[in-house]
């Protein structure tokens, strides 16, 4: 029963992930382009731990961890960018 759950969770998580990557195509302008690289990767870190849950080890744990670190420092790199067009001050 918790397998099966974990599949559909699989599934749908990588149905949002394959319409990230569209938004991300099309995008309007930059910044939906930035939220939708944002919205990927907590996809993907949500993948990560299903992956862990389905295989019972704490490898993908970790790995989540450091995409959470490397996503958020860029998603915060982007917004400044964004907001004064400079990352270096």
């Amino acid at each position: 029963m918790l397998g099966t759950l974990l599949q559909i969770a699989f599934l749908l998580f990588s149905l949002a992930i394959l319409m990230n990557f569209w938004r991300l195509v099309k995008g309007p302008d930059l910044p939906d382009r930035i939220l939708a690289l944002d919205t990927i990767y907590i996809n993907s870190l949500a993948l990560l731990l299903l992956l862990g849950l389905y295989q019972n080890t704490q490898t993908y744990f970790e790995a989540a961890l450091l995409i959470a670190m490397f996503g958020f420092v860029g998603t915060i790199a982007a917004g400044k960018f964004l907001l004064r067009g400079d990352l270096i001050e």
